[in-house]
């Protein structure tokens, strides 16, 4: 569990950092929203990984039920040409898959 917790710091802070680093020179603004991507890969990787560790434990159920819910209605709404409304729903949900996901694993004993 130590180790999923400081994957999870990393892939948290990591665009954080390129952000502040962003100050100092702009392209670090584009390291930060490209390594974006790369967070969310490694929260997928982290929430899988305790689901099938603890296949009844119901948040992670949810987690990965929710990432599945964005990824079927992403695809579904690149399909018809990006719905605006959707598309603005669609937007700050990995955000809060992070978040959720970070409770989760910092509220996890072990």
């Amino acid at each position: 569990m130590k180790t999923i917790k400081y994957w999870n710091t990393f892939a948290i802070g990591l665009p954080i950092i390129l952000l502040f680093l962003g100050c100092l020179d702009e392209v670090f603004l584009f390291y930060a929203a490209i390594s974006t991507m790369l967070t969310g890969l490694i929260q997928i990787v982290l929430g899988l990984k305790m689901l099938f560790e603890d296949p009844s434990n119901k948040s992670l159920q949810l987690y990965a039920g929710s990432v599945g819910l964005f990824f079927f209605t992403w695809i579904i709404n690149a399909r018809f040409n990006y719905i605006d409304i959707i598309t603005y729903i669609l937007l700050p949900i990995p955000f809060i898959l992070t978040v959720y996901l970070s409770v989760i694993i910092y509220n996890t004993k072990n």
